[in-house]
């Protein structure tokens, strides 16, 4: 692979070393380049360093500019203002950057990383014997996209879906499936929709004689003891609801498009095994005490409406252990036998006080280091179209697949109005691919933390940020790279470049410091922004550069070679993001 410098990088090491010969004492200076209306870049660092070495800003300016030896890269430099500088790069600078990213197969010239780490992301985390909801869906949609951005930077990632698969309702579960030994039927279903249905079946039946009869509960309540002491009956028949439940998830990932590896799901049971040893360290190091015969972590500056220290329970005072218990234990494998540099967890922001906590407790016991960090990528709520929290008209919550077969039906509706050339056949497989990925936009595009609204009609819009118009601008462009009729994208960087094109072409470079950008913020939306615009750019330059038509031979190719680089830079962020690009729509 061969890595490229990016035109933004390019200038900043130039217009560094320009400074550190103006001023010595600036060797490490940043120039803070930034996008400018009036030039290609601006650098506004001059101002600060000025101050800090009590200099005239633009005089200082000035001699940077005159110390600056790249015409090759620099087609001007502006003195502007109180001491900020224009820049305007070459024509040929842009295209002989862009034809190496085009050399450069699907990594596009974008660099790995120098020094690349572990990352254990926990994400997709469903409940077995319970189906999967609208609430769901960030965890999986977001992780998911972390992932293939972290990845593509070099970045080893390694998922760990933490299904919770272990507490007390398994003991009302199993003790009603030993009393109904038919409930459940005798081979594992290979259908998730069957597998859902029995395992529905089961819970609201057990449920409602837990709910109805003392006898049974008190059975339930000895069942969970047999489980928890390892006891082979109620094991096997716990590992059926855990199997049952696995079929129901990989079906809904299918819909999804998500690949969910069987080793990857290490559920809460994983770690039952190694809480008393976790409890026992955290007693003995005294990050842990015993209040009122628990085993809790305090902390100072966490206190509730009384004013006293917010506890966080280890172990309950009847030895039962709770959710830190097995999130501490977590945190102990991840570090210490997976080797993590990096602990991501894709959680509801609900539970950002306790993975406060929980990171708090781990680095008191040295689990997490300065070179063993963690953070919790706390996403925000789905609402309906009325801004409230998204529900069914019964106020139930939306069950996911429901919600999923609705996007893919109307993305049917857009896709079909559309057609020209498709099959029927054509015209649903397009729509599962437009349908899905206008569910993963609109989640990924809005900022993890916020809020966002799941509006359908808005999703599968032909217009405005969505996937759809990326989709389409996409097929566009192949649309005109099939009609080029034998013509060859070649770059020519002796051409003079229209402003559109300029533009396009600068933007495309910027893909590499984006996706890294994106992932060492652990921020998808700033992905998605660049993407947008990018689409919103080719249309521009489509618009104002006629590109089959071209003035000269030579003009077309350089302009179909624009076309096919935005192409493939569409199609491979949109890959990092989880979203399938058709060729025809």
């Amino acid at each position: 692979m061969a890595s490229v410098t990016s035109l933004t990088a390019s200038v900043n090491a130039h217009l560094a070393s320009a400074l550190s010969a103006t001023l010595p004492e600036a060797t490490d200076a940043d120039p803070l380049l930034r996008r400018s209306d009036r030039a290609d870049y601006q650098a506004n660092g001059i101002l600060a360093l000025a101050k800090k070495a009590k200099a005239n800003p633009r005089e200082l300016a000035t001699q940077v500019v005159e110390k600056i030896t790249a015409p090759g890269l620099f087609k001007d430099v502006e003195v502007s203002g109180p001491g900020f500088l224009n820049i305007t790069v070459t024509d040929k600078a842009i295209i002989d950057t862009l034809a190496a990213r085009a050399a450069d197969g699907d990594r596009l010239g974008v660099p790995l990383k120098d020094k690349p780490g572990i990352t254990v992301i926990d994400y997709a985390q469903p409940n077995v014997a319970k189906e999967m909801h609208v609430g769901h869906l960030r965890s999986a949609v977001i992780g998911d996209a972390l992932r293939g951005m972290l990845d593509f930077t070099g970045e080893q990632t390694i998922g760990r879906h933490h299904i919770g698969d272990w507490g007390t309702q398994f003991g009302m579960l199993i003790q009603y499936l030993i009393e109904n030994p038919d409930e459940l039927s005798a081979e594992t279903d290979t259908d998730g929709e069957q597998a859902m249905s029995n395992l529905n079946r089961v819970y609201k039946a057990s449920r409602a004689v837990f709910d109805s009869d003392d006898a049974f509960k008190e059975r339930a309540r000895k069942r969970v003891v047999a489980l928890q002491s390892g006891d082979k009956e109620t094991l096997d028949l716990w590992q059926r609801f855990v199997d049952e439940s696995k079929v129901y998830f990989y079906s809904v990932f299918e819909k999804l498009d998500m690949e969910i590896r069987d080793d990857e799901i290490v559920g809460e049971s994983a770690y039952n095994d190694g809480m008393p040893e976790t409890a026992r360290l955290l007693e003995e190091m005294g990050v842990a005490v015993r209040s009122e015969g628990a085993l809790v972590v305090f902390f100072d500056e966490i206190r509730g409406k009384d004013d006293k220290p917010v506890p966080l329970i280890v172990q309950k005072a009847d030895g039962g252990f709770g959710y830190a218990a097995s999130d501490l234990t977590a945190i102990r494998n991840r570090v210490v036998d997976l080797h993590a540099t990096a602990l991501l967890y894709v959680v509801d922001v609900r539970q950002s006080l306790h993975f406060k906590m929980v990171f708090e407790a781990a680095r008191r016991a040295g689990w997490l280091t300065g070179e063993v960090t963690a953070h919790n990528m706390a996403y925000g709520t789905v609402l309906g179209a009325d801004g409230k929290p998204f529900k069914t008209r019964a106020g139930e919550t939306v069950r996911l697949e429901d919600l999923l077969d609705e996007a893919v039906q109307r993305a049917a509706e857009v896709v079909r109005e559309k057609a020209q050339d498709l099959t029927e056949d054509e015209i649903q497989e397009r729509a599962a691919q437009v349908g899905i990925g206008a569910v993963k936009y609109a989640d990924l595009s809005t900022s993890a933390n916020r809020d966002y609204k799941f509006d359908l009609d808005q999703m599968v819009s032909l217009n405005g940020d969505t996937s759809v118009y990326l989709q389409y601008a996409y097929a566009r462009i192949k649309s005109i790279l099939r009609k080029a009729e034998g013509a060859d994208p070649v770059a020519h960087p002796e051409l003079e470049l229209h402003a559109a094109e300029r533009t396009l072409g600068l933007h495309l470079d910027a893909f590499g410091d984006t996706v890294f950008e994106a992932a060492a913020e652990y921020a998808p939306h700033k992905l998605a922004a660049y993407l947008y615009q990018l689409a919103s750019l080719y249309t521009s330059f489509y618009d104002k550069c006629p590109v089959l038509k071209a003035d000269t031979e030579e003009q077309k190719a350089n302009r179909l070679f624009l076309c096919d680089l935005t192409a493939r830079t569409l199609h491979q962020g949109m890959a990092l993001l989880g979203i399938r690009t058709p060729e025809r729509l």
